[in-house]
């Protein structure tokens, strides 16, 4: 089993392979002071159809009218920290080893030098895909997908990242520059759907405040995944749903939670951390649907859980079907390894509350994140303490 900590500059070890991205000058990883990388921008003082404003090697995205931004209140946002949009370790050794002042010197002399992808860049890559195919289909519609990069750094380090994004031909016009500030509020104000971070501390603080997040890690080995078709896969106890059920295996075995959720097969489960985000993709999945292209939707998504299909997996899809949401693929494993299935699916994101089962899919190349949310997380702290 890889070894993984919470550290958000952890890579875990295995062989890499290369994605299909603009390359950058550093090659390899860049560092960053934001131990606590996350990003909002307040706001850029654009109009809904500002004039086209000319970038050097980028082209400026635009439909009819001009340059498109959503209203927040319409559109999907997804707040992703720099420290998980980019490989920025060096820097990060660099603010660890010599402080502050010496790392804000240390990113203004290589301002011109981008970051190298980090593991959200292929999810964020997706994203914007499925924005094109949406702006085709619904050219003035503001339901679309927007994002917001959420950074600890201070405002000196925002031109590297402005280069860093016009350089990998990102369409990110939102920033949120904390300069140490916690970011939650702003993630709040920009009524966020889903918030990815490489601080732990901080997506707990974000879960609390009722928004769904996750902690991002970088895998060496990383397998390739689709450039048109955004797939995420989720976990279902403590992350689409509650970890009611959980906490009844957890507590008294299998054959006690196979004995609760035969009592309570029509008693919906409530609801987790995530299940809202998965309620905004299905609404962009049915604009699709609604164009005659739910075979060809650019957006598909997977519930992976170690239920079992006949003994557990009824309330599951009783509770997905009772809230009105779709799962274009539910895999019930019965406690079989979840990382030789996320392989085969190649996801984007995948999301867990439990460190295992992250570990395991990035042993196989999956980008998973953890959701730091219900009883799994009090027994790991007490194996942790226990080992000590």
């Amino acid at each position: 089993m890889v070894k993984m900590s919470l550290d958000p500059v952890q890579v875990i070890s295995g062989q890499v392979k290369e994605l299909k991205v603009a390359p950058s000058s550093n090659g390899e990883s860049r560092g960053s002071w934001e131990e606590k990388a996350e990003f909002d921008q307040d706001h850029l003082g654009l109009t809904t159809k500002p004039k086209p404003v000319s970038v050097t090697g980028r082209r400026a995205r635009k439909v009819e009218g001009g340059v498109f931004f959503p209203k927040p209140e319409n559109a999907v946002t997804i707040a992703v920290s720099s420290r998980v949009l980019f490989r920025t370790e060096r820097e990060q050794k660099v603010f660890e080893q010599k402080g502050v002042e010496e790392y804000l010197r240390y990113q203004i002399e290589h301002e011109t030098e981008p970051f190298a992808p980090g593991p959200a860049f292929p999810f964020v890559k997706a994203l914007e895909a499925v924005n094109g195919r949406l702006r085709d289909l619904y050219p003035q519609s503001e339901e679309l997908f927007d994002i917001v990069l959420v950074t600890y750094n201070h405002a000196h380090v925002g031109i590297r990242l402005i280069n860093t994004i016009n350089h990998h031909n990102l369409f990110i016009e939102r920033f949120c520059m904390t300069g140490g500030s916690s970011p939650i509020g702003y993630l709040k104000a920009w009524q966020t759907n889903l918030y990815l971070s490489a601080d732990a501390d901080k997506v707990r603080e974000a879960l609390a405040e009722g928004i769904a997040a996750a902690t991002m890690f970088m895998p060496e080995k990383q397998t390739e995944v689709s450039e048109s078709q955004l797939r995420v896969a989720f976990d279902g106890d403590a992350v689409l749903f509650s970890d009611e059920s959980e906490r009844i295996f957890k507590a008294h075995g299998l054959d006690k939670f196979f004995e609760h959720e035969r009592d309570n097969e029509d008693t919906l489960l409530d609801h987790g951390p995530l299940k809202g985000f998965l309620e905004a993709l299905g609404k962009l999945q049915k604009k699709f649907y609604a164009k005659g292209q739910r075979l060809n939707c650019p957006i598909r998504t997977y519930l992976v859980t170690a239920r079992s299909a006949a003994s557990s997996g009824i309330r599951a899809l009783k509770t997905l079907r009772a809230w009105g949401l779709e799962i274009d693929e539910a895999l019930f494993l019965a406690g079989a390894p979840k990382g030789p299935m996320l392989e085969k699916i190649r996801p984007h994101i995948y999301f867990d509350d439990q460190m295992f089962h992250v570990e395991g899919a990035a042993e196989m190349g999956t980008i998973a994140a953890h959701v730091p949310y219900g009883i799994a997380q009090k027994h790991a702290k007490q194996k942790s303490s226990a080992g000590k």
